[in-house]
């Protein structure tokens, strides 16, 4: 028998009054998953999250986490989940090791087993050197870090995390994503909610695009790329770019144009005609001598212009 989903929700819908915060959204996301939950800020994912930590009771649809309801069996649904939301909270005069101290005793940890477990959380998010530091004091992204160690003390299947790169410089970004990396590779269920796009993207094996409370794509970032038809542009420097060349080039199936630049080619591909990979062997049978081949980045902000507005770059 198949394990349950860590997550399955169906024609979720929660209302502020008379303002529909989301609008029947179903998803399913497998075990061992990273889901990105995309989206400008208002757009539905915090409200979403909410239910499914059991933080949000008032809600139409179904929300079951590893096979639980939601709504009737909240405390089995806490137990399975670490829920990291957008802001920290106050934890005056209370050290990193006091502070885990303090949640690992709120998740009924047994006391002998405490200060192994909060060892290697601190070990695991590399805060050991801060144990004994004041938490006011951590920078932004320490705090981060600290929060997602505090997720990690009752060792949950499933990890929701709300945002938990906003408000980090760029360096404390890279060291949550790689401590995301990490947790992946442990085997751990994620959904993470981010309104920066490209932060996922290296991160996710799935992403929905949510818009006004509305699922406008889901599936793997090839399949939504694929889906718009966009355009992937490969930079090409060579030792021979003749004319002759780049008119065979331009002849290859797939290759939507060609512009010649100072010093390299860039070159549009139609992705779902032609791969990456097969225009290199192309390039390599037309007797192209390659000196740099750089595909760009999946740019995911133009498809989700292309998505939520019709229209693309």
């Amino acid at each position: 028998m198949n394990s349950p989903l860590a997550v399955c929700i169906r024609d979720l819908r929660v209302s502020y009054g008379t303002f529909e915060a989301v609008k029947g959204i179903s998803l399913n996301i497998p075990r061992g998953e990273v889901f990105g939950f995309i989206g400008p800020n208002g757009a539905g994912k915090s409200s979403t999250i909410r239910v499914l930590a059991t933080l949000q009771p008032k809600f139409r649809g179904m929300a079951m986490v590893c096979g639980m309801d939601v709504l009737s069996q909240p405390q089995q649904v806490r137990e399975k989940i670490g829920y990291m939301p957008d802001f920290f909270g106050v934890y005056e005069d209370l050290t990193s090791l006091e502070y885990l101290h303090f949640f690992a005793a709120a998740y009924k940890i047994p006391s002998h087993k405490r200060r192994g477990v909060i060892d290697d959380v601190l070990s695991l998010t590399d805060l050991t050197h801060k144990a004994n530091s004041p938490v006011d004091g951590l920078s932004r992204g320490m705090k981060q870090r600290l929060a997602l160690a505090r997720v990690l003390l009752h060792d949950p299947d499933l990890l929701l995390l709300d945002e938990p790169a906003s408000g980090l410089d760029p360096r404390a970004r890279i060291e949550v994503r790689e401590l995301l990396k990490a947790l992946k590779e442990m085997g751990k269920t994620i959904l993470i909610s981010s309104h920066i796009l490209h932060e996922l993207s290296q991160l996710c094996t799935r992403i929905g695009i949510i818009e006004t409370g509305e699922m406008v794509a889901e599936g793997s970032l090839n399949d939504i790329f694929k889906r718009l038809q966009l355009k992937r542009v490969i930079h090409l420097r060579l030792e021979n770019p003749h004319e002759s060349l780049e008119a065979r080039v331009r002849q290859i199936a797939g290759v939507d144009s060609v512009e010649t630049q100072v010093d390299r080619w860039a070159v549009k591909l139609h992705e779902d005609v032609l791969s990456v990979a097969d225009f290199h062997q192309a390039l390599v049978e037309e007797k192209a001598r390659i000196t740099m081949f750089q595909p760009e980045a999946m740019d995911m902000e133009t498809a989700f212009m292309k998505l939520t507005e019709g229209k693309t770059a």
